[in-house]
């Protein structure tokens, strides 16, 4: 955590100072936004969570609820989502109080007594180690929370607006804030009377039941599974021994449980097999009673019993797969015609089961994946056509999505008797590891995803997949860190410079790299606004091959080492060198002649380039950003 560059702080500097719309933020709800988020979820919550770094976006997010939510359905955290909340600064937090799944057991029928349950396998949860991070169970309703908290602290000083329920909105053609928004307030001293909002941009993130997706024209299409499933928060005395252990258990009297251990050592949520279900049944098996629940779990746990205490909360469900065709409220045939102003995420445009944990975390990267995007098109740094990549990209991840889950959820409900291969269950849960775990995730080549022409001098770093993290030493204060925990939500774009062989100070495509990036107009960072920090758009680090007592820090380029803050104070956290335990060159399969490695404010990976190849560089950036100013304003800022 970088900050004293403005000045002396000497309270919590997770809190930053007010700037922008969040200087004398108004606590009314205003008539004109810039972005009106509807939905205080996961995909709301992020996205405004994002917002709240552009100090000059007014981002207003609303809720029908009077308050913060209290009980979360969603307690599954992958890791890649662990990824995002180091981004935003609360992993180390939540990861404190959250559940870690680290294994996963498999229960089935005794051969010699079907009636009775026995454990036949264990299986690592992250066998491969494909993230530093681990898989949590935290309950939803904790993870608003800490983003709430994250957007309090940000410079806008955003916080939810409660009390105001979507009823209907219209988009013109014409004027500044063309999305007109119409709301009812739900509590408070208005409650009952209608709002009206006009908002440059919607964001949709209202639940299964959207009426923005209604608004727009979008609707769910897929199958009903016709399979139930009650699903209770309990608190029990049992004799069942892995309790404490996230667990796949089927019945030889017919049925399953999902168990999942939940946060504080006591709490587990079971998923619990209720059977096919007419599909004339109207909806009557949802009146299944927790009484029934509790008989049909101890039924599929026999020989062992359950003694439920205590019930934070139940619910019946029947599994649903449905997707809608687009994201946004562009129809087909106006592509290309005009770009969105309204959009949708999360379950408004995609719905699954719930037992492969996928629900929240997809639908932050929903968020994810929009926020930066609104931000840098309101903020004049890129193209409104920018907007258009959201739902390309992320349509085609809920349909893989999708997918995955009709497969595993079709596999849970089967009975033991109906698989060929007695260990095809476990088998499937290791086999896909890597997509529930949220890194198969991987962009297709557009205006913000280059071609891999170049991919064989980053092996490990994939274009268009997230950008994983590896261990370095930051040679400023010798300090062994991980080189992407230092790419916060800030809506910057990450230049990776891992160096050819040479030292900083020798001749080299390195240096030589450097120069054209500070001097060029053809240099993306020759678009950073005069008076801006240097690095206000561009994070640019180095990471030198040799070991940090190699390195001359005078000698490094002054682009690595820009002056920041009201006193030109020089940036030593953007130079770094090879870790002797862990090689970043080795673990990433980097070309040791030197390769950049472009990453979004997403944390994906947008291109790998050689050194030399500044002319691609430029010509990737050129639709991305406004016109270059004069190179000699940003070659001052950055002299060393």
């Amino acid at each position: 955590m970088q900050f004293h560059h403005h000045g002396y702080v000497s309270g919590d500097p997770r809190v930053r100072p007010a700037a922008g719309v969040g200087i004398n933020r108004p606590a009314e709800l205003p008539d004109e936004v810039d972005v009106l988020i509807i939905g205080t979820g996961p995909a709301g919550m992020l996205t405004a969570a994002q917002l709240s770094q552009f100090p000059n976006v007014t981002t207003r997010i609303v809720e029908r609820r009077a308050g913060r939510l209290a009980i979360g359905q969603a307690d599954g955290i992958q890791a890649r989502s662990v990824e995002t909340f180091q981004a935003f600064g609360f992993a180390e937090r939540i990861i404190a109080e959250a559940y870690a799944i680290t294994e996963m057991a498999f229960w089935k029928p005794d051969a010699a007594d079907p009636s009775r349950i026995i454990r036949t396998a264990r299986t690592q949860d992250d066998p491969a180690g494909i993230s530093e991070f681990p898989h949590l169970i935290v309950n939803q309703a904790r993870v608003l929370d800490y983003f709430a908290e994250y957007m309090a602290n940000s410079p806008t000083r955003m916080s939810p607006d409660y009390g105001f329920e979507f009823r209907s909105l219209s988009v013109s053609d014409e004027g500044e804030y063309p999305v007109t928004v119409t709301l009812l307030q739900t509590s408070g001293p208005n409650e009952g009377q209608e709002r009206v909002v006009h908002a440059k941009y919607v964001v949709g993130a209202d639940g299964a039941r959207s009426k923005v997706r209604e608004s727009i024209g979008c609707t769910l299409a897929g199958d009903q599974a016709n399979h139930a499933w009650g699903v209770m928060d309990a608190l029990a005395v049992t004799d069942f021994p892995d309790i404490r252990t996230k667990c796949a258990i089927q019945s030889g009297t017919g049925g399953s449980i999902l168990l999942i251990p939940r946060e504080g050592g006591h709490l587990f949520r079971m998923y619990v097999d209720l059977g096919e279900v007419d599909p004339n049944d109207k909806g009557a098996v949802r009146n299944t009673t927790i009484e029934e629940i509790i008989g049909k779990a101890n039924e599929i746990l026999h020989p062992y019993t359950l003694d439920v205490r205590n019930i934070a909360w139940h619910s019946v469900y029947e599994v649903g797969h449905r997707l809608t065709d687009r994201f946004d409220d562009v129809l087909p045939d106006e592509r290309g015609t005009r770009t969105p102003r309204v959009f949708i995420a999360g379950d408004a445009c995609h719905t699954h089961s719930a037992k492969a944990g996928q629900g929240m975390n997809v639908s932050m990267q929903d968020g994810f994946n929009l926020a930066w995007k609104l931000g840098h098109v309101l903020e004049g740094r890129s193209p409104e056509s920018l907007l258009s990549t959201y739902s390309a990209e992320r349509q085609v991840v809920a349909k893989n999505l999708i997918d995955f889950d009709k497969e595993w959820s079709t596999l849970m409900a089967k009975k033991p008797e109906e698989f060929e291969n007695p260990s095809e269950l476990e088998d499937f849960y290791v086999s896909t590891a890597e997509f529930p775990a949220g890194f198969m995730t991987q962009y297709a080549p557009s205006m913000l995803v280059a071609a891999a022409d170049h991919q064989e001098l980053a092996t490990g770093f994939t274009v268009g997949k997230r950008f994983k993290s590896a261990p370095v030493v930051r040679v400023g204060d010798t300090n062994p860190v991980h080189l992407g925990h230092h790419a916060t939500a800030d809506g910057r774009w990450r230049i990776y410079v891992f160096a050819d062989t040479a030292l900083p100070g020798a001749t080299s495509s390195t240096e030589e790299f450097a120069e054209w990036l500070a001097s060029s107009p053809q240099s993306p960072l020759a678009a950073t606004p005069s008076g801006a920090d240097p690095d206000a758009w561009f994070d640019v680090k180095v990471v030198y091959q040799q070991g940090h007592p190699s390195i001359d820090f005078g000698a490094v380029p002054g682009v690595f080492k820009p002056q920041v803050g009201p006193f030109k104070l020089a940036d030593y956290e953007k130079v770094y060198a090879t870790d002797p335990a862990a090689d970043i060159f080795e673990l990433r399969g980097l070309d040791r002649g030197g390769v950049l490695v472009v990453v979004r404010p997403d944390q994906y990976v947008a291109n790998v380039l050689p050194l030399t190849a500044t002319a691609e560089l430029g010509a990737f950036f050129a639709p991305l950003l406004p016109e270059r100013k004069a190179a000699a304003v940003l070659s001052a800022a950055t002299e060393p």
